[in-house]
């Protein structure tokens, strides 16, 4: 026979946080096991380093637990969560670096503000399978690296956790049309950085036909 499942784990995001606060602790797990998984590949990809990324998911996880009578019902559950993460993904980033040397993702970038990307080298013939390689993958994790942290996260959020517009602005305090600008930067510098690893795989590819 094939174990039951947890009836907890149908539960909308809202109801098991009602629940907890009213008492049912053992429904926290639920939360933690719905998210655990994707706020450590977020936060793995901001920060860059696997051990980090466990450690801040823990941190994240206590804090919720610890400050789930904050939690706003207006917004949704896994916003605030993803806000929290960013703020702690940001802070263990900060303890590699000098004092004062940090940044403020709600500052206005105006050094990108007439950003304008080189010439692109097309790869849009490339076969799917080269796309989702392993190289291809631990290249543009290196790729996705390199962006500044406030183009960085703004990537991550959107394109990679798949948080809308919306969303992304609500966990990083920034106006949607901020969060629209840091996208499109974000996209076309990552294009422009692996427009030479692609390209090369044109040209491999040419040669071999």
């Amino acid at each position: 026979m094939k174990p039951r499942s947890d009836p907890a784990a149908d539960l909308p995001d809202d109801v098991l946080v009602a629940g907890i606060l009213d008492g049912q602790e053992e429904l926290f797990p639920v939360l933690v096991a719905r998210y655990e998984t994707r706020l450590f590949r977020f936060i793995r990809r901001y920060t860059g380093d696997s051990e980090d990324a466990r450690d801040v998911t823990q941190e994240v996880f206590l804090k919720v637990y610890s400050a789930l009578d904050d939690f706003d019902p207006r917004y949704k559950f896994s916003t605030w969560l993803f806000r929290i993460a960013a703020n702690e993904a940001l802070m263990m980033i900060r303890k590699r670096r000098p004092e004062g040397d940090w940044v403020d993702l709600q500052t206005q970038d105006q050094d990108d503000r007439d950003y304008t990307p080189v010439q692109l080298t097309d790869w849009c013939c490339l076969p799917e399978q080269e796309l989702l390689s392993t190289e291809s993958r631990a290249v543009l994790d290196q790729a996705i690296q390199r962006l500044p942290e406030i183009l960085r996260i703004v990537f991550i959020l959107r394109d990679l956790q798949g948080l809308s517009i919306q969303e992304t602005s609500q966990v990083l305090n920034l106006t949607e049309s901020a969060v629209k600008t840091r996208l499109l930067r974000a996209r076309l510098r990552l294009r422009e950085d692996l427009s030479v690893y692609f390209g090369q795989q044109v040209i491999g590819k040419a040669k071999k036909e």
